[in-house]
Parts: C-alpha cells; structure tokens; sequence
C-alpha cells in the first residue's frame, strides 16, 4: 500500500499491541512501573485501569517481555468465565496438569502446590487478567482467595488487573472490600496530553524507518481533536490519513486528510438524509472521480519507476535491526542500567551534514553509547567514577555521590536552561536506541564525551536522532545530603534562607526589595525566586528550582555552557 511511497518498512499506525512502537509518555512509564514493582514478590492486586484504547494492553505486552528472568506469568484475555473456568485457564497458562471435569477446590489445590514449588525454586508467579471489568464479583472474591497462599516473607502470587474505569466501581462495593483492602498499587491510564503528540507520531514514524515530520502543526491539531489523545483512534485515524495522502500523491499529511479519515474511522451515522445530500453526492462522486485518476496515475508512475526502485532498495540499508526491549525500558522509564552491546553501525543519511569550526557530522552508529556506558561518561564529567555492575541503578550512585538525576522532554532551548553536562536519548532507523553525552556546548559545535576521549561534532548534525528526552545530573544542597546540616529538621529553610539573602544582594534589586525579600518565609522567598525566573511557582525548592540557584550563585559545578566573558 502506501509503506514504499512514504519509505516505510511496516505500517507505523498498527494497533496491535508491539511493544515496540510503545510511546512511554509519562503517564505510561507510571503505569509501568506500577507493573515492574508488582513482580518484586510484594503480593496481592496492582489494578491498572483506563478508558478504551489509551495503551493498556501494549503496557502489558511491554511488561511481558521486560520482566527478570525468575518470573513466570499466566495472560488471561477472556475474562468472561466462571470461577472454574477461570481457574482452568490458569493452570493451562502456567502449564499445570489438571482433569477436564476437576472442581474447585481440586484446581485451587493444584495452583497452591505449584506455587509452593516455585517458591522453592527460587521463581514467583504473576497472573494478568485483560479486561477485567468483565470479570464477575464471585470470580474476583475467587482471586482473592488465591491470594491467601503466602510464607512469612511474601505472598506467592501477584494478580494484575487491567480494565476500564468501571473495573473502580465494581471494587468499590461493600461485597468486594476485601479484595480491595488488598490492592498495593493502582494507576489509572490517561490520553496522553496536546503537547505530546508531535513526539508521539514521531517516535512511531522513525521505528517504522522515516525520520522527520510529515504531519503538518495543523494536522496535528485537528488529529488531537479528533482522537482527544486516545492513542488508538490517533493510530486509526493516522493510518486513513496516510492512505488518503498516497491516494493524492501528497508527501504530507494535511487537516483535510485528518478530516476525511475521521469521518472514515467513525463510520456513517444512520438516519434521513440531510438537506442537499442529493447534491453531495454529486460532488462527491466528482470527487472520487479525481482521486481514481490521480490513483492510476501513481500506479502508472510507480510500475514506470519499478526497475529504478529495485536499484535503490538493492543499495540501501535495510537491515532492520531488532529493538532490545529490555534496554528499551531501562532507556524510556527507569534508570537501572544494564551493559548492552553498542547501537548497531549506521551511518547518517547526510555525511555532508554541516561541520562548524573543525566538528565533523556525528555518527549514530559510531557515536552513540548504550544506556550503562553513556551513564559512565556522564559522572566522567562531573569527576565521579561510575561502575554498573557494582551500582546498577545509576541514580542510587549519584545519591550516594551527593549528586541528584532529572530527567525531562524538552529541546536545545531547555538544555541550555540548566546549564549541565546532559545524556540525549536518541533514535536511528529502525527503531533502533543510543545515547549521547555532551559536555560542552558553544554555537553548533558540541564536545560529545566517548569511551577513547572528546570529539567534537556539529549539533545539527545529532538533531535529527534526538525527539527531546534528556537527562542531566545536579549539585544536591547540603541538607539533602548531610543529617548534620539538617539539625532539627530545619535545615532546609535554613539553606533557603541563605541563599535567598546572598542573591537579593546579587540580581540588582532595590534596596526595599532587597529588604522585603530577606524579610520573607522559606517559602515565599521560593515563590519569590521561581516568578522571577520563570520557573512552575509552587513555592518548593525542586531540582529545577535549586539548579538556577546554583547558576545564579556560581557555584562550581560542571557547565554545559561556556563562561561569559567580562571585560575587565
């Protein structure tokens, strides 16, 4: 279809559950972590909910194929069974022999035994149940039951309910409190919000192996008010609209292609024919009149340019390398870092990428690091020497170094805001993941640190990978790092209190100001400081907030930035 006029190597808008095209927003890495923290033997329900085709059942895939190696789980996608059944389809999924005809208690027993010897063997077991709100209140009480099996450490099963919001109401009733008091951890599944969706339809455009944009900002926005954020219809609607474009010969993606395709995605509504339909249809057989023609027309130009295509894809590289889900998670939601081998060699679309100042184009394949390495050569900057095997989750070490991890979605502008040595995520064909660590920044020439020392490239030429995620590391305040300091629990405002006096003295306000801001609570002089500098103004002295502190105070830390130059 239109895979090959768009340079496609799959559909980029499928809905089937890939857990390779899972865009983690924020709300998905929470959902996911909700995940993650049910399988380390805690027991009990995780109940993930949220409305019809907001990612629930991709969340789960990903899940699946990310969790430790000592989990086994049981997936149940037909919840509408009886209490026997349902158990029948458990031991099926965990694979435990049991007769055709076997009652309740015989099933229960047998799921009890097999957990007991897993347990022994060092294993836990995890049951998922997909759309649960179609499960009944006597199977649920049932589930419960099979949550009572524990050792005096743990319990030997956890249950994971994903459902829609009704699947809240029906633990809400009197008869199902039990089960209720016994949910450890519940998340519930949002659209993914307006400013999201660019990085969204990007992300699923470069693991199907087309980077740029080809969805215009006015497409964007009529697609968002078309689908609301729902990731399905957003799929759904986006697969109409590339077909609808490749039916014009058009490259990009337009609101009238968005338009169309909703309509197409919704359906026809029954019911009289509304007032001068006699004439649109008309119209619109004149319509699709000219689409044929132009449709035959690419047909024709396509067979024409057969031999031609067959020497290009002969020449191009298609190797289609597979994503390694378990890095991929470490790289979008958690920061426990693994050794990975390097990102595959790929070369850049444009070797002549612009070179400033002696910086060569950046590499993908040549540059760019996996998640345990970049971690490395981030603390390199900040002179810490970092070891993975010996500290797995790099945040920990950097807690333990006095140093704190922000990670957030932004673009060169918000980088440069911070004004610290920053890891980029980035993305080459195929899906396929690496990072990159920039220590210094100054025009277009960007020092990237690598494992044989500083090279310096063109930051044009790394754009083109990167779709905002990065991540820095930050100077931790004394009362987050020394009990000492934070004598009687008032260490915090104490160091506010500090700071605020030494920078109403330096931001050149006025004498009354000045005196007016040292007069002030801890809090306030937060506000005080985050209006100023255009921060969120909640009045808590977040990573954000102390970073700029530090900026303004010249505290000496790494910089991404070079000094500005005074003149003396």
């Amino acid at each position: 279809m239109y895979y090959d006029f768009f340079g496609f190597r799959e559909p980029p808008f499928s809905i089937a559950p890939d857990p390779r095209y899972l865009y983690l927003s924020d709300r998905h890495k929470e959902a996911l972590a909700h995940l993650m923290y049910g399988v380390q033997g805690q027991g009990g329900f995780i109940v993930i909910t949220g409305e019809v085709g907001t990612g629930k059942t991709t969340v789960s895939r990903c899940f699946i194929e990310n969790v430790p190696d000592n989990v086994d789980i049981a997936l149940v996608l037909n919840p509408r069974l009886s209490a026997r059944e349902l158990l029948s389809s458990v031991c099926d999924e965990l694979e435990i022999q049991h007769d055709v005809g076997a009652s309740i208690k015989q099933l229960v027993d047998l799921i009890n035994q097999d957990l007991l010897k897993a347990h022994a063997a060092g294993r836990h077991k995890v049951l998922m149940i997909d759309e649960a709100q179609n499960l009944s209140a006597d199977v649920l009480e049932q589930l419960r039951l099979l949550t009572n099996l524990e050792t005096a450490e743990k319990k030997l099963l956890q249950i994971v309910l994903l459902g829609q919001p009704e699947l809240q109401q029906m633990l809400a009733l009197p008869e199902l409190r039990q089960l209720n008091q016994r949910v450890t951890a519940r998340y519930h599944l949002d659209a993914i919000e307006r400013p999201e969706l660019p990085a969204y339809l990007r992300y699923r455009l470069s693991v199907a192996g087309l980077r740029g944009d080809i969805f215009s900002a006015a497409a964007i926005k009529r697609l968002y008010r078309e689908s609301q954020g729902i990731p399905r219809l957003i799929n759904l609607i986006s697969d109409r609209a590339l077909l609808g474009a490749y039916a014009e010969g058009e490259h990009q993606i337009t609101p009238a292609h968005i338009r169309l395709a909703a309509r197409e995605v919704r359906g026809n509504t029954l019911g009289p024919e509304p007032a001068g339909a006699k004439s649109g249809v008309l119209g619109a057989n004149r319509v699709l009149m000219a689409l044929a023609v132009v449709l035959l027309t690419v047909i024709a130009t396509v067979w024409l340019m057969e031999p031609w295509l067959q020497t290009s894809a002969a020449s191009g590289d298609d190797s289609g390398a597979p994503v390694n889900n378990q890095e991929a998670l470490s790289v979008q939601g958690g920061l426990i870092v693994r050794d990975q081998p390097a990102p595959p060699s790929e070369e850049p679309d444009t070797p002549e990428a612009i070179q400033s100042a002696g910086a060569r184009s950046f590499s993908f394949g040549n540059d760019s690091h996996n998640l345990a390495t970049a971690f490395r050569l981030l603390f390199s900057a900040w002179g810490r020497d970092y070891n993975p095997a010996q500290s797995p989750i790099a945040c920990d070490f950097a807690l333990e170094a006095g140093l704190g991890c922000l990670e957030r979605q932004g673009s060169r502008r918000s980088i440069e805001f911070l004004n610290r040595p920053v890891m980029l995520f980035l993305q080459g064909d195929g899906g396929r993941q690496g990072f990159v660590v920039i220590r210094s920044l100054q025009g277009d020439v960007a020092e990237i640190l690598t494992t044989s020392g500083p090279v310096s490239v063109s930051f044009n030429s790394i754009e083109p990978y990167w779709f905002g995620e990065y991540r820095v590391l930050w100077q931790l305040p004394e009362y987050r790092t020394n009990d000492e300091f934070n004598l009687a629990g008032n260490g915090e405002s104490l160091w506010i209190g500090a700071r605020m006096m030494e920078l109403a003295d330096r931001l050149n306000l006025t004498e009354v100001e000045s005196a007016r801001v040292k007069r002030l609570a801890a809090e306030e002089q937060v506000r005080w400081y985050q209006s100023r500098k255009g921060l969120v103004v909640d009045g808590i002295a977040g990573a954000m907030t102390l970073i700029q502190i530090n900026n303004d105070l010249d505290v000496k830390v790494p910089r991404l930035l070079p000094s500005p130059v005074t003149e003396g």
